[in-house]
């Protein structure tokens, strides 16, 4: 497929820390976050203007779905403007609180670890073509997606029984199954849901949740778009080599574990690759593929960049301490506690690791890096802004974004889902549009007339069903 949709579900850690006896439950900060978005809509499961998704997952997680993208630099521009969506719902539960009179800080992270052992995930999805067989791509991707952690980690500080130890993954230790159709239980590399939100004739879902989440635009960048790239040729049948991992869930840990990202790793055809090996073969097709096969530009710099980082990471990792978020929060560490003279075991050095993800722009540390221009970026902040609000213009979320606008502007009753629109005061009138490329302004129009037949005085609406 050349034409793909992608999206990205961010779960985010919130914590709410006491200054005084009286304390705030987590559901209750959550409750506050929503407070603003109240619409018609369900509480707690909220469609933003921008075509985006907000609801609170399991485990009391504010979570924040990307509308429909088009390309892998769309999709960041998106996941980053989440992350101001949330800062600035963050802002309105900070001050309900203090109108409770509770003293304390809430703080919102962007990471996939808690302090007793739970995790929360980043989960990718990718729109497929139906007639490649599941099971056969998903054998061919899982080397590319156990060994990618070496550029696409956030890196953790984790304490164990042998002691301190930073790792390059924080999602990778959180990891049971090859494949699975769970995610909060015996969690795999790829997950089996086959919810497309699409014609399920010609697509299904590919649902990645061995990810990462992603404070760097150049990380989150690269591997989103390397992933393209891999799925892009499995897809037009171009790998020929085979680099199924004797035992792909011990090898995530253990890619985890070792820094260098050079120990082997044994295959089931007997032979033993390096996570930088797997991952050179797999970029060198991807160099000959984008020769001789037509690919979008944001794959054709998804290569170049993936060449760059494995070429840094085999000769000196340090090199990438402007690119990749584990090596970025590394050399964080490391100057502070040599500046310090403290050790890794200072329980300080954890809350270092927790506020890199701060998703504050005055309070996280990976902000507090890109203010000192420390960090690059592929993104600016105008378009960023614009995302907040505004959907993207190439795929389905068009309509259901303009859709959402017009309906609050003029009072009527609506429901929503990815690919249905109910509304009127019976929810009677519904636009479906299975097809997520569907950019039709006329439909659009329809709604607009649609709505501005449906006046409040009316008891109820004509029925009316736009399909495409």
């Amino acid at each position: 497929m050349q034409k793909r949709i992608y999206g990205v579900e961010t779960e985010y850690g919130i914590i709410f820390t006491p200054e005084g006896r009286k304390t705030l439950p987590v559901e209750k900060a959550i409750r506050f976050l929503f407070e603003k978005l109240i619409t018609t809509e369900h509480f707690l499961n909220v469609f933003l203007e921008n075509g985006a998704r907000f609801y609170q997952d399991t485990g009391c997680h504010p979570e924040y779905a990307t509308p429909e993208c088009a390309s892998p630099r769309q999709l960041i521009v998106y996941d980053k403007a989440g992350e101001r969506v949330l800062e600035d719902l963050q802002i309105y539960a900070e001050e309900r609180i203090r109108e409770e009179r509770i003293a304390g800080n809430l703080s919102i992270f962007k990471n996939n670890t808690d302090f007793v052992g739970n995790s929360y995930g980043c989960h990718e999805n990718y729109l497929v073509d139906r007639d490649v067989d599941f099971y056969y791509l998903a054998e061919q991707l899982i080397p590319f997606l156990v060994t990618r952690q070496i550029y696409s980690g956030a890196g953790k500080v984790f304490q164990t029984q042998e002691g301190v130890h930073y790792c390059i993954s924080q999602r990778a230790q959180h990891i049971y199954q090859k494949i699975s159709g769970t995610t909060t239980n015996d969690r795999s590399i790829i997950n089996t849901r086959d919810e497309p939100h699409a014609d399920r004739e010609k697509y299904r879902r590919l649902h990645v949740i061995v990810g990462d989440s992603n404070m760097s635009e150049y990380t989150n960048f690269l591997k989103v778009g390397a992933c393209a790239v891999v799925l892009q040729m499995i897809e037009d049948n171009y790998i020929n080599k085979d680099f199924t991992l004797r035992n792909p869930v011990k090898a995530i840990k253990d890619i985890s574990y070792d820094t260098s990202c050079k120990r082997k790793l044994r295959l089931d055809n007997g032979k033993e690759y390096s996570p930088i090996e797997i991952q050179l073969e797999y970029c060198q097709m991807a160099q000959r593929y984008v020769e001789h096969y037509p690919v979008s530009d944001d794959l054709m710099e998804a290569v170049g960049m993936w060449q760059y980082v494995l070429d840094r990471l085999q000769q000196n990792p340090d090199d990438l301490d402007r690119k990749i978020d584990w090596i970025i929060k590394r050399k964080l560490i490391h100057n502070w506690t040599e500046s310090r003279g403290v050790r890794w075991e200072d329980p300080r050095v954890f809350m270092l690791d927790l506020q890199y993800h701060d998703i504050r722009l005055n309070r996280g540390l990976f902000y507090l890096l890109e203010r000192r221009g420390a960090v690059d970026r592929i993104l600016n902040d105008e378009e960023v802004l614009k995302a907040k609000t505004e959907p993207p213009p190439n795929t389905r979320a068009r309509m259901r974004g303009e859709f959402i606008k017009l309906a609050r502007q003029n009072g009527i009753q609506y429901d929503l889902d990815w690919s249905n629109i109910r509304l009127g005061n019976l929810l009677n009138v519904r636009v479906m549009c299975n097809n997520p490329f569907e950019t039709d302004t006329q439909k659009v129009e329809e709604l607009v007339r649609t709505i501005q037949r449906s006046s409040p005085g009316r008891a109820r609406i004509s029925k009316l069903v736009i399909q495409s």
